[in-house]
């Protein structure tokens, strides 16, 4: 059964940086053909689809949000992490990992609340 969690600060400053870490456990993350992904819901909102990471460590980013994003991973600890730049009130949102397969998302992390606000 593989599971995800994410981990970070539920509170961030605006302007600064946010930076969220999902432990995979019960599966590898370079294992073929995975994609995993960082997923936000804003209060009220629909889910956001951020960016992912695949097996290989190619990325892909949503392109709203490219410019302020950055995916990276650790296949050591089997993490992979999200850093958000320049954050403002908007970016409040329960954030997700998950794991994509064909299209779809078969596993997810429980979210994390983060909250954007001085």
């Amino acid at each position: 059964q593989v599971q995800l969690q994410e981990s970070g600060p539920g509170l961030v400053k605006p302007s600064q940086m946010l930076s969220l870490t999902c432990t995979v456990s019960g599966g590898s993350i370079t294992t073929k053909y995975y994609a995993w992904s960082w997923i936000r819901q804003p209060p009220g909102k629909g889910l956001e689809w951020m960016g992912a990471i695949a097996y290989d460590g190619s990325t892909y980013y949503s392109p709203s949000l490219k410019s302020r994003t950055s995916i990276s991973r650790d296949t050591s600890k089997n993490q992979f992490s999200l850093q958000l730049n320049s954050v403002t009130p908007e970016d409040t949102a329960v954030y997700y990992c998950a794991r994509a397969t064909s299209g779809a998302y078969d596993y997810w992390g429980q979210g994390t609340q983060v909250t954007v606000s001085s």
